[in-house]
């Protein structure tokens, strides 16, 4: 096959912007250009590749499996290209950060304290929902990821970066605000705010509640943590969520944490990588960063005042772990 990467580039940015137009931005090249691109190499295979839709363009199965093969072969010459800059003795290379959502209230400044310290690497930052980043991380589109809970299903290698607390948030004045050592089954009595299926947060949420035996009403599923903090503010509700992403609300006082027994529930923040890619220099130095530096740079301040009022252990009690490789 005569296959240019040129045609493997409009196919994938025809399938990331739904669009020809977009697609040729993107490339900086005209529409026609990228429609010519396209029709040769539906031509060359002799199948179609894209089609219209009411959305838009959109690939078709084979158009899928060639935009798999463009996003694998962009990752090998990425690869290739920090492999080669490190033979120079340069420190330079991509990095692409797969961020889970909740993970943005910290990441960004672990990040950035790492590109002042190697201003030779791009980074570039692909924030979404666990499944997401885990869909990113299986077709290359994402060489590390910074996520709560590894894939189990996958090939991968997970170092730790620290720890990782949720909590019940109420808004001020709520009925059980202030008081000590709350029955889990006072919260069958609330409406709690949740996550959006597929988040890290709403699985762990529904764990807790199979493993205490509750079943609060849930009120509305929410997909960005700022809405749901907005929403508890507002008195919508109250909600399971990382204490991370709430050190500022709860500093203020427009947020408070429930002492609910069990709380804090502790888990681990992870950057992750698929064992079967090799790690390149740049991603090897920003995964050496973020382990060795990376909690640092984690919220404390809500997590400091829930250590200060609950000294109750979390439900699963946590063990050493510092790497972990699925094979």
């Amino acid at each position: 096959m005569n296959i240019t990467l040129r045609q493997l580039r409009a196919i994938a940015a025809v399938n990331r912007h739904g669009s020809v137009t977009r697609a040729a931005g993107e490339l900086n090249v005209s529409p026609p250009a990228v429609t010519l691109q396209v029709k040769a190499l539906e031509d060359q295979l002799g199948i179609v590749l894209v089609e219209r839709s009411a959305g838009g363009m959109v690939l078709t199965q084979g158009g899928r499996v060639i935009a798999d093969a463009a996003a694998r072969i962009e990752a090998v010459l990425r690869e290739s290209a920090a492999t080669l800059a490190a033979m120079a003795g340069a420190e330079r290379g991509e990095v692409r950060v797969g961020i889970i959502s909740t993970a943005k209230y910290y990441a960004p400044r672990a990040l950035a304290a790492f590109a002042q310290a190697h201003p030779g690497i791009d980074l570039r930052l692909i924030i979404g929902n666990r499944d997401d980043i885990i869909d990113g991380l299986a077709h290359h589109m994402v060489d590390l990821a910074i996520m709560g809970r590894p894939p189990t299903d996958m090939k991968v290698i997970a170092d730790e970066i620290g720890e990782h607390p949720h909590v019940v948030v109420a808004p001020p004045g709520h009925r059980l605000a202030g008081m000590r050592r709350i029955a889990p089954e006072e919260l069958n009595h609330e409406v709690l705010l949740v996550r959006e299926a597929g988040s890290g947060t709403r699985r762990l949420m529904e764990q807790y509640c199979k493993e205490t035996g509750i079943a609060p009403r849930i009120g509305m599923e929410i997909g960005s943590n700022e809405t749901i903090k907005q929403s508890v503010m507002a008195g919508l509700g109250i909600s399971f969520i990382s204490a991370h992403t709430i050190d500022a609300e709860v500093m203020d006082g427009r947020l408070v944490l429930l002492d609910i027994i069990g709380l804090p529930i502790l888990r681990r923040w992870f950057a992750v990588h698929l064992n079967e890619r090799a790690m390149m220099p740049a991603s090897a130095a920003l995964l050496k960063f973020l382990h060795e530096q990376g909690a640092r740079f984690l919220p404390h301040a809500a997590v400091d005042l829930l250590r200060a009022v609950n000294a109750t252990p979390p439900v699963q009690p946590l063990q050493p772990l510092k790497r972990t490789v699925r094979s």
